[in-house]
């Protein structure tokens, strides 16, 4: 079976459907299996995904494209640093 790529908003949607059924009566693996997705697959999305909504979902996509030359930055000081403790170091 092919996996299916969900989208953040589309996960959220999919967990807040998963609780209306949930609060209807059902069990989460019905409810999760209802929404065509399997049990762990709820439980992973929901330590991921639990508490947001999509507004938040989005700050999040907009904050992690915004984070990798803020990673470089921190790797290149981090490496000069070191750089400057190994000849600081040195006895002259």
């Amino acid at each position: 079976m092919a996996q299916k790529k969900y989208t953040v908003e589309q996960i959220i949607v999919k967990l807040r459907e998963i609780e209306l059924l949930c609060n209807k009566g059902n069990t989460i693996a019905g409810a999760a299996r209802e929404s065509g997705i399997t049990e762990q697959t709820y439980y992973r999305w929901r330590k991921e995904y639990g508490g947001m909504n999509t507004a938040d979902a989005k700050r999040m996509k907009e904050l992690e494209k915004e984070n990798p030359p803020f990673k470089k930055l921190v790797a290149d000081l981090s490496l000069d640093n070191a750089i400057q403790r190994e000849v600081s170091s040195l006895n002259f």
